[in-house]
């Protein structure tokens, strides 16, 4: 029987449309591994108050299921870099309250684009972020938030691996701060992920930023614009600018082994991705492993 320890969990973003348990149906019958959710409206203030009925029985089925493991992508609003102090409390309660939800359904994270420096002080922006996620932490128990690298519009923070250490550093190096790298931001921020070995690469550059330790999520999506775009448009997969060989080489590679790999979409189906792009990533899985001289698995 083979050793499937290196193997990414690949899955897909779920709708909770219905009650969280709706997430784990939607994502058995998609044929995941994992999934993201979100856990209220990503792009309204006012959270889900989800009861405990529904939280018990989303860990009672996520535990009878094939998923292993799920993480949560916080509201779209939030901005820890704001120097506005109402737009400041917002971001941080809904980030608390993302984070304690992660707590109650055991998400294996909270992921979150740090923040935006609109007024181009990018320093002062990522202190201010380091505050508001020590204060998140702190007001929660143990789920550890993401904090996702950017395509580099604007003045979005984190279109660096300079810039992701430099976040970790403004909260002390909290031990519950990793990672979620996206592939699409990547290649739009001027990384190249196209290939097994450039990807190589980019984990060469990230481990000597900020450590592979903490890199606990990844989102496969590819690209609709260039390497160096700093554009984020996403692709279904093999069909952008990644192209077929660099989402080979991301969902094959053996260092996000156990990690959720999640493609967000839009899927070949449609926005919403369906079971057809699990099994593309799946093929692609087994093509990326058989380049790395590794046995296909299915």
């Amino acid at each position: 029987m083979s050793d499937r320890s290196d193997l990414p969990l690949l899955g897909l973003h779920v709708s909770p449309a219905g009650g969280l348990p709706k997430a784990v149906e939607r994502g058995v019958e998609r044929g995941c591994e994992s999934i993201q959710i979100f856990t209220q409206s990503p792009r309204r203030w006012a959270p889900t108050n989800h009861s405990d009925e529904s939280i018990a029985q989303f860990r009672e089925d996520l535990a009878a299921s094939p998923i292993q493991t799920v993480v949560i992508h916080a509201l779209y609003l939030s901005n820890a870099a704001t120097p506005d102090p109402e737009l400041r409390e917002k971001s941080l309660t809904a980030i608390t309250h993302s984070l304690r939800v992660g707590d109650r359904i055991g998400a294996a994270g909270v992921v979150l684009h740090p923040g935006s420096a609109k007024d181009g002080h990018v320093g002062e922006a990522i202190a201010r972020c380091g505050d508001v996620f020590r204060e998140a932490l702190a007001e929660s128990d143990s789920c550890p938030l993401l904090l996702e690298d950017t395509a580099g519009a604007g003045g979005t923070l984190g279109r660096s691996f300079e810039e992701l250490h430099a976040l970790l550093d403004a909260t002390d190096g909290d031990e519950r701060i990793g990672f979620c790298l996206d592939s699409c931001h990547l290649l739009a921020s001027g990384y190249d992920v196209t290939s097994v070995e450039a990807l190589d690469g980019v984990l060469a550059e990230a481990d000597a930023a900020f450590g592979l330790d903490r890199l606990k999520c990844v989102h496969v999506n590819d690209s609709v614009m260039p390497l160096g775009s700093n554009r984020d448009r996403h692709a279904p997969l093999g069909e952008g600018e990644i192209g077929a060989a660099g989402i080979a080489a991301v969902v094959s590679e053996p260092r996000f082994g156990g990690l959720p790999v999640i493609f967000e979409g839009p899927g070949t189906e449609g926005k919403e991705p369906t079971r057809a792009d699990m099994e593309i990533a799946i093929r692609l899985r087994n093509e990326g492993r058989n380049l790395r001289g590794l046995r296909a698995i299915g």
